[in-house]
């Protein structure tokens, strides 16, 4: 028998799954994309590794698996993946986070560079050949306000006060005053937080009615942390002054959904982290895990099941 079994629940080409090459050789590894996939493995694997699978696989691989004792999320989010026997369960789950922060954060100055330097604007006199002066902004002295303190939250921190800028976040725990505080404050507003039933709809219409009319919202997060329709009925009205987006509730964005049209809104299609590198350095932290779990050591990225992130 193997010295420890790990599933692989990913396409079996990947070719980031190369780097399991690196493991001992006594490790023996079953990788696929269906249950039958796992049969023969499953009843001795102690670790499970998931890459883009549904949760319905995982669940049921999970359930041919009675001697898993840690499984470890290629991706960060959490919420299509948790199921009640895994967060029932002694079994340790870890996941990649800090591997999209970098990306994450310069997406967000970029978005805040675009609104402070009306980009838009400069695209469309360009476009129409158009010389005509107007005045733009600095990041420096501006505030930004972090809601979600994790590494995305972080990242961008660090970055915005490299502008000069005045930074303040707050986190799970925050008292009520702060997050009114914050709302009211920031000439920008971050949302990164994961998407727990704490977290969903913490946005709606009358927090962002506390916002300044001079504010940008930028949701790197988790699309439904934010109402949606009162996020467009604030961009459409001019609550806020616009929006930077790279999640949304359904993606990919819905043909003809108002976020198309809106033009105090930059768009992304949910590929601001997607870089060339991400699923390499994903299982970098696999990887380092991986000789932690066999010496006994404390796992990286242990999530708590039981809040969803």
């Amino acid at each position: 028998m193997a010295e420890h079994t790990i599933l692989v629940l990913n396409n079996p080409a990947a070719k980031h799954l190369a780097l399991l090459d690196r493991l001992p050789d006594s490790t023996r590894i079953a990788a696929g994309e269906t249950a039958e996939a796992f049969v023969k493995a499953a009843p001795e694997a102690d670790v499970i590794l998931v890459g883009g699978v549904a949760r319905a696989l995982v669940e049921e691989v999970w359930a041919m698996a009675p001697r898993v004792k840690w499984v470890h999320s290629i991706a960060v989010g959490l919420e299509t993946l948790l199921f009640p026997a895994l967060v029932e369960s002694k079994t340790v789950l870890t996941n990649s986070r800090g591997v999209f922060s970098r990306s994450l954060a310069e997406f967000a100055i970029s978005g805040m560079l675009w609104f402070a330097k009306d980009i838009r604007r400069m695209c469309r006199q360009q476009r129409e050949g158009q010389w005509e002066k107007f005045t733009v902004k600095e990041l420096h002295g501006a505030s930004l306000g972090v809601i979600g303190q994790g590494s995305i939250g972080r990242a961008t921190s660090a970055l915005a006060s490299a502008f000069g800028m005045k930074v303040r976040g707050i986190g799970r725990k925050h008292l009520p005053e702060e997050f009114a505080d914050v709302l009211e404050r920031s000439d920008y507003l971050l949302v990164s937080t994961p998407l727990t039933e704490e977290t969903r709809g913490m946005i709606g219409e009358a927090e962002l009615r506390r916002m300044k009319p001079s504010a940008v919202i930028l949701n790197l997060g988790r699309g439904p942390v934010i109402v949606e329709d009162a996020l467009v009925k604030a961009l459409r009205e001019g609550w806020i002054r616009g929006a930077v987006l790279d999640v949304y509730d359904t993606e990919p964005l819905p043909e003809g959904h108002p976020f198309w049209s809106l033009e105090n809104v930059l768009l992304s299609p949910h590929c601001a982290d997607n870089t060339e590198t991400w699923l390499n350095e994903a299982m970098e932290i696999f990887l380092e895990n991986f000789a932690r779990y066999v010496k006994g050591d404390p796992l990286r990225n242990v999530t708590h099941k039981e809040l969803g992130y």
